[in-house]
C-alpha cells in the first residue's frame, strides 16, 4: 500500500520571501503566521518576508523556520494532501511532531524560539565549527575521527555527504586527516556554533526544561525521529528524545532508508529550499519525491496527485 511522509527542512535552508505568497493566498497561513507575532513579540512578517540580517541568527532562523513550514502544512492539508508519516531534519523534528499531532503549531514556535537561543549562547563564538566532508561514506569519516576527541559526527545526510562538529580546532584537524584518507572535499560551514556535537549537552539539559512545560498530545500519525532513526509512536518518548538531538547526530539517511523499508514510496518536502530533495536523489531515486516551497508548487503538486494513473 502507497504511504506519504511530509519532511522537514532544518537551519540552514530559510530564505526571505519564504510564505510570503501562503501569507497572501490563505487565512489559514496567516493565522499562523500572524499567531507566532503575538506569541513571541516579533514581526515574524518581516522577518520571513524581507530581506534582514536577524533570518540567518539562530535565535531568529528556528522560529522563522517552524512558523513558516507549519503555516504551508495548515494549507496544503486543508488541500487535501496528509500525510502517514512524518519527519524532519533537525530543526525541521519539530513541524514534524506539530504535523502528526504531538503538539500544536504555537507550541513548536514557542519551543524553537527558547531552542535557538539555548543553542546560540552555548558555545562561545569562535570556539565550535562544523564541517561537510564529501566523497567518504559515514564508517570511513568514523575510522577516522574515532580517536580524536572534540571532533563527531553531526549528521549522517546521505551517501556521500556527512557533516562533522566539533571544537573548532579538532574539526579542522580532522578536515584534515578525512582529506589524507580519501575525502574529495572538505567545507568549513558558516554556522554559529558545533551543533549536534557533545559540546551542545549542557543546552539540551536547559531545552529539556522548556520541554517539561510543553503540552504534547497523542500523536495521530508516526514521526521518524533523528535520534534513532525509527518512528515514534508514543508522544511520551518525545520530551526525552527532543532533549538529547541537540547533542546527538541527526541520522537523516537512515530515517529516509527507515520510511522507505517500511513502505513510503512518496516524499514531500515542504519548506524553502530544495536540501532534502537533493538528499534524495542520492539516498533512492525510486520514489517519488515532492517539493513545496511556494504557493504555485503546492498547486502544481496538487494537481500532479490529482492525475489518474
Amino acid at each position: 500500500m502507497s504511504k506519504t511522509a511530509f519532511i522537514y527542512p532544518g537551519q540552514g535552508a530559510q530564505t526571505a520571501g519564504m510564505g510570503a505568497d501562503f501569507y497572501e493566498h490563505s487565512e489559514l497561513a496567516r493565522e499562523v503566521f500572524d499567531g507566532a507575532s503575538r506569541l513571541l513579540r516579533l514581526d515574524m512578517k518581516a522577518l520571513c518576508f524581507e530581506e534582514n540580517e536577524k533570518l540567518d541568527i539562530t535565535e531568529y532562523t528556528q522560529a522563522a523556520m517552524v512558523t513558516t513550514c507549519l503555516a504551508m502544512t495548515k494549507v496544503i492539508e486543508a488541500e487535501g494532501l496528509k500525510p502517514d508519516i512524518t519527519a524532519g531534519l533537525s530543526l525541521g523534528e519539530y513541524c514534524a511532531i506539530a504535523a502528526a499531532g504531538g503538539m500544536s503549531a504555537m507550541d513548536a514556535v514557542k519551543t524553537v524560539r527558547a531552542r535557538g537561543i539555548l543553542m546560540q549562547n552555548a558555545v562561545p563564538a569562535g570556539k565550535g565549527a562544523m564541517m561537510a566532508v564529501l566523497g567518504m561514506s559515514g564508517e570511513e569519516i568514523e575510522q577516522v575521527i574515532g580517536r580524536m576527541e572534540q571532533v563527531s559526527v553531526a549528521n549522517y545526510n546521505c551517501p556521500g555527504q556527512i557533516v562533522i562538529t566539533g571544537e573548532t580546532e579538532a574539526v579542522k584537524e580532522a578536515g584534515e586527516r578525512l582529506k589524507e584518507a580519501g575525502a574529495k572535499c572538505t567545507v568549513l560551514l558558516n554556522v554559529s556554533g558545533p551543533f549536534h556535537s557533545p559540546m551542545l549537552r549542557e543546552a539540551g539539559e536547559e531545552l529539556g526544561k522548556v520541554l517539561d512545560t510543553v503540552p504534547f498530545t497523542p500523536l495521530q500519525i508516526p514521526y521518524v525521529t533523528n535520534v534513532t532513526a525509527e518512528a515514534v509512536e508514543d508522544i511520551a518518548c518525545t520530551r526525552k528524545l527532543l532533549k538529547e538531538q541537540v547533542s546527538a547526530s541527526v541520522r537523516w539517511q537512515q530515517s529516509m532508508e527507515y520510511m522507505i523499508a517500511n513502505g513510503v514510496d512518496t516524499f514531500v518536502e515542504i519548506g524553502p529550499g530544495r536540501t532534502l530533495s537533493g538528499f534524495m536523489r542520492k539516498i533512492n531515486r525510486d520514489v517519488e519525491m515532492y517539493h513545496i516551497s511556494t504557493w504555485e508548487d503546492m498547486e502544481a503538486v496538487l494537481s500532479r496527485r490529482k492525475e489518474p494513473c
